[in-house]
């Protein structure tokens, strides 16, 4: 009677191809997400900053300066006080940290017009995008409160569902009344989907 060949080399190729799935799958796992959707670069936001190695140590963001996605509903709801400006990832938590209030800053005017920039790599379905502003007497070396904040947004832009442009600027005003170190919160809120993104700019008047 023949032998009946052996099924080892058979077992060992599918046993090393599934090693090299599983190989991959870690890599997969471990890269930065390609994921995202999108951030401010005029005023320059924190994690811009970061993308653009202009800040360092600045952890995961640096690679998806786009994916600073939180709960919507702000004030209201959405990220708690403390982690706004990493959208309440801890992941994100270098953006919270306010670096003694040394974060590179935007020259802008209070009261003058200004053009807000968005970069986006997923333009989805908006509801609105806005603009809030730090109040006057503020303190840059503690992270970002709602109580440091103008209660009301100084921009509103409305969407109603729209889907804005790959790159897009808003024109408003700056408010009034400003001097010295301030910080910009952008909210670009999500029209189908619980989320919304969000973007600090740090700035000086």
């Amino acid at each position: 009677m023949p032998a009946r060949p052996s099924s080892r080399p058979a077992r060992a190729g599918a046993a090393a191809t599934l090693g090299l799935g599983l190989v991959a799958g870690v890599a997969l796992l471990g890269a930065p997400s390609a994921s995202g959707h999108g951030y401010t670069d005029t005023p320059i936001s924190r994690q811009k900053l970061c993308a653009n190695k202009t800040v360092s140590d600045c952890g995961p963001i640096q690679w998806e300066p786009q994916s600073v996605e939180g709960p919507k509903g702000f004030p209201a709801l959405g990220p708690s006080d403390g982690t706004i400006c990493a959208g309440g990832h801890a992941e994100f938590a270098q953006l919270d940290n306010p670096r003694g209030g040394n974060w590179p800053a935007t020259s802008v005017t209070s009261g003058q017009g200004y053009n807000f920039r968005w970069q986006f790599t997923a333009n989805h379905a908006t509801t609105d995008i806005k603009y809030y502003v730090t109040k006057t007497g503020w303190d840059p070396t503690k992270p970002l409160t709602r109580s440091a904040l103008d209660p009301q947004p100084f921009l509103t832009v409305a969407y109603n569902g729209a889907r804005p442009a790959m790159t897009t600027t808003h024109q408003g005003a700056l408010p009034s009344g400003k001097t010295g170190r301030h910080m910009i919160l952008a909210v670009w809120t999500v029209h189908d989907t619980p989320m919304a993104f969000y973007a600090c700019s740090d700035v000086q008047f």
